[in-house]
């Protein structure tokens, strides 16, 4: 994705080709950081505050200096109103800083959509089903957005050696968890099936609002522990995420699985919800 602009905290608005990390920050050094990633339409980002309160709450776990959150909204609105595009990509970071000083940094960085997202839409994406854990106890970070994301890079790269678009994680038992940067859903008759929080992963912004308009679409909504073998025999299935938006899965582990209406329905929903346009 093409860098369009970048903002700094206590500079604002610098040159994306100049730097403003350094080299021995925790970010760097050991993948101490937290980051959001938030979808931009009209010239606004969407779900803004909610991005920023759960960027807080990862900082928080990782035992970064607290988040000034009206400083993260004046900076995100400076380097999206200095990006120019109506529909681009924010991301927000905070970091330790420097290694050993006590002098946190802030980075809005927005930058151009991904190309190719009304496309796999269309025709849907295939999954691989990967060995996954997200334990319940603290120091695993469960839940938390920070840049330590070698691993969940590491699953696409797999998913995409398998054939793959995309990538779902398992635990042993066979609990489905989730995506690396995506939620999880399926549907059975008029039911939704979303893997639950307690499972130690992501609070979706994306998946809460989704929560909410598919009850309001007649759909019931079950969160809970599932076995990849409830995914693979739904009737449908799809993934969510703020930039990718919802996506069917029209294949899990070279299997197909059908398409339904729930994933366009909820997709038709976001995009009603955020006043964007049915494609853009």
């Amino acid at each position: 994705m093409s860098l369009l602009a970048l903002a700094v905290g206590g500079r604002g608005i610098v040159d994306p080709d100049e730097p403003v990390v350094h080299a021995d920050d925790e970010a760097l050094l050991r993948g101490r950081a937290a980051f959001e990633t938030v979808r931009v339409y009209g010239g606004r980002p969407f779900k803004l505050d909610e991005h920023i309160a759960r960027l807080a709450a990862s900082a928080a776990r990782i035992g970064l200096p607290p988040v000034g959150e009206a400083d993260f909204r004046a900076l995100a609105g400076a380097a999206v109103e200095h990006g120019g595009r109506p529909d681009a990509v924010l991301r927000l970071y905070w970091t330790p800083g420097r290694e050993g000083e006590a002098r946190p940094a802030a980075l809005a960085l927005v930058s151009e959509l991904p190309p190719d997202l009304e496309e796999r839409r269309g025709r849907g994406i295939k999954l691989a089903s990967l060995l996954g854990l997200r334990a319940e106890a603290p120091w695993l970070l469960g839940g938390v957005k920070s840049t330590s994301y070698a691993v969940n890079m590491a699953a696409e790269a797999e998913a995409r050696r398998r054939e793959a678009d995309d990538a779902v994680f398992v635990r042993e038992d066979g609990v489905v968890l989730e995506g690396p940067v995506t939620n999880v859903w399926w549907r059975r008759g008029r039911t939704l099936f979303t893997p639950a929080l307690e499972l130690g992963i992501l609070a979706g912004v994306t998946r809460a609002m989704l929560v909410e308009e598919a009850r309001g679409l007649g759909y019931e909504v079950e969160e809970g522990a599932f076995l990849l073998a409830e995914l693979a025999g739904a009737d449908e299935a799809f993934t969510s995420s703020s930039i990718r938006e919802v996506m069917p899965v029209v294949e899990l582990d070279g299997r197909p699985v059908g398409r339904g209406p729930a994933a366009d329905e909820l997709q038709a929903r976001l995009r009603a919800v955020t006043g964007a346009p049915a494609a853009s």
